[in-house]
């Protein structure tokens, strides 16, 4: 199995579908294969390692939500709690009917809709006038990013606040700007900057060094390159996008819950070990077992779900709650997996999933713009399900 998934690796990046990938596999706590191919950055000729830092784009958003759960198991955050009772900008919300015409939001948006994608906010890139406004806003974002005013996490949620909602909060489902918002509130619960939060919840204590909102110079040369297609070949990618700037050389004002980390392969290993573990990692309990499987169940209801499959078709035969999708009907998938697998991807390529009944984790990295789910991912998850009956825990 090993050898094929080798091949996979090295057919994609001599087809130029990606520059390079990261690939750790482990089953029962133990590792299956760890695998590299290709270059962090072609140029140089600078190879993939194991310890390559990777940006996550949107694979933040689990961690994002396993800091939420952090603080509801200690009380300090309630699903139900409205979100102007953190964000008073969240008070008094309108919602931009199908006709355009401006209605007053029936409830308002509590925690539990950012962790399922169901408050009626949005991400750059919508028509409309609610799109137009969250554009606008994101527009700004990116002019002051460099500058020596920027926005910070609370601005951004604020201000995301007093956008228009593009639905009733609850009565829908779109992928959006919801765990930015997430994580001004984590860091109002916490008392803290978002940031600091993450450190001290999850990052030091999993020991994921190499996890954080910038990379320090020191370890500057180990950030791969993000890359687009351009002919029939891969070219570099510098732009900033949704508030996150590319070259990760300073610590930002706006700590991106949907999609600001950077990690290493090994790094995101131990979130996702400590997940399967059932909030257990090494000695140590950063999670209790029953918020974990909260945590990882999540659900939307039937016309929440309908929407989820028409946005997001590659993620077939899943569900979504809790930043997460969870798959309910492995025959709808687009590759194998297991019932109850859950997990998401990024922008960039990144990837990860766990699987309780199969004591399963997969991460992969790779850096290339609009990728999601690569066909690469997937071919690799098929062989590495297909040959499941013969390993061994």
């Amino acid at each position: 199995m090993v050898k094929r998934l080798q091949e996979i690796l090295d057919e994609a990046v001599e087809k130029k579908e990606i520059a390079g990938a990261n690939l750790l596999v482990e089953k029962g706590g133990g590792v299956l294969c760890c695998l590299q191919s290709g270059y962090a950055d072609l140029e140089n000729k600078k190879e993939v390692k194991q310890d390559s830092i990777f940006r996550l784009y949107s694979m933040t958003k689990p961690v994002t939500a396993t800091a939420a759960m952090k603080l509801v198991e200690q009380g300090k955050l309630d699903l139900g709690e409205t979100v102007s009772s953190f964000l008073p900008e969240f008070r008094g919300q309108a919602v931009v009917m199908e006709d355009g015409k401006r209605v007053p939001a029936q409830r308002e948006v509590v925690v539990k809709d950012l962790l399922n994608m169901t408050a009626g906010l949005m991400y750059p890139g919508y028509e409309g006038p609610a799109g137009r406004a969250v554009d606008h806003l994101f527009e700004e974002l990116e002019q002051r990013l460099l500058t020596d005013h920027p926005m910070t996490t609370e601005e951004v949620a604020k201000r995301l606040g007093q956008c228009p909602l593009a639905f009733q909060p609850g009565s829908a489902w779109l992928y959006s700007s919801c765990a930015d918002v997430l994580g001004a509130v984590i860091g109002k619960a916490a008392g803290m900057s978002f940031g600091a939060y993450l450190q001290q919840a999850l990052l030091a204590p999993l020991g994921m060094e190499d996890t954080g909102f910038y990379v320090p110079e020191e370890k500057r040369s180990r950030l791969a390159v993000t890359y687009e297609t351009a002919g029939d070949g891969l070219e570099p990618y510098r732009g900033n996008h949704l508030g996150i700037i590319n070259a990760m050389n300073r610590k930002p004002a706006f700590e991106s819950g949907g999609a600001g980390l950077v990690s290493t392969v090994t790094d995101y290993m131990k979130f996702a070990h400590m997940l399967l573990q059932g909030g257990v990692y090494g000695n140590e309990r950063i999670l209790e077992e029953k918020t974990v499987n909260f945590l990882t169940n999540g659900g939307l209801l039937p016309n929440q779900q309908k929407d989820f499959e028409r946005n997001i078709p590659h993620f077939s035969g899943c569900t979504y709650g809790n930043l997460m999708r969870v798959m309910r009907e492995e025959g709808k998938a687009y590759h194998m997996g297991g019932l109850g697998e859950y997990g998401w991807d990024g922008w960039l390529g990144c990837f990860f999933s766990n699987d309780p009944e199969n004591r399963l984790s997969i991460v992969f990295m790779t850096q290339r713009r609009d990728a999601g789910t690569l066909p690469v991912m997937r071919k690799l998850k098929n062989v590495i399900y297909a040959k499941l009956g013969s390993l061994h825990n």
